[in-house]
């Protein structure tokens, strides 16, 4: 994969390009991210804006795809977030990933680096093989939902080293609690 930054109103966007098999420009990728951006910010929810995606072939069977996101000011990762011991960021993130939920969003790589944390607010981030399940599919408790949880779970005991494992469990709990609606 090849990152590039470029400048778009004053704002850096990120350009990521990869290799894929080709299967029809319609198809790709970058274009399936496009459009899912595109229905995210349209219901609302807190995610980047897409700028522009890209195909091409590339030798007899392949395709490089990239696409340009608008860059989040001032935003971290969630594990480098300087609040990461502050309850209400963890109960803002289960509320948030909820919404995503209720929604249909299945974003099948949630984890640390793909939440990002400007001041009071909260993104998701990096949509590429996601996808927007059917209302009948969208049940409280699918599988898919828990799935994201899981490995959610698992990035955080990964990446927010600097909480102790009882902390993590800790603020996990309070996440979920956020996430369903407990008072």
């Amino acid at each position: 994969m090849v990152l590039r930054h470029y400048r778009r109103g004053g704002m850096m966007a990120r350009f990521a390009e990869k290799t894929y098999l080709f299967t029809g420009f319609e198809q790709t990728r970058s274009v399936a991210e496009f459009r899912l951006l595109g229905r995210l910010h349209s219901l609302g929810l807190p995610v980047p804006e897409a700028v522009a995606a890209i195909a091409w072939k590339y030798r007899l069977f392949w395709y490089r795809a990239a696409i340009l996101v608008e860059r989040i000011p001032n935003s971290v990762t969630f594990s480098d977030s300087d609040r990461l011991s502050d309850e209400s960021l963890w109960a803002q993130l289960g509320q948030v990933i909820r919404r995503f939920h209720d929604n249909g969003l299945n974003h099948v790589d949630l984890n640390c680096d793909n939440i990002l944390v400007a001041e009071d607010r909260l993104y998701l981030i990096d949509f590429d093989r996601c996808k927007l399940v059917p209302e009948s599919e969208n049940e409280t408790d699918s599988a898919w939902k828990q799935r994201n949880l899981e490995r959610l779970q698992r990035s955080i005991r990964k990446r927010c080293l600097d909480l102790s494992p009882s902390e993590q469990e800790r603020f996990w709990q309070y996440l979920l609690k956020a996430y369903h609606r407990q008072p």
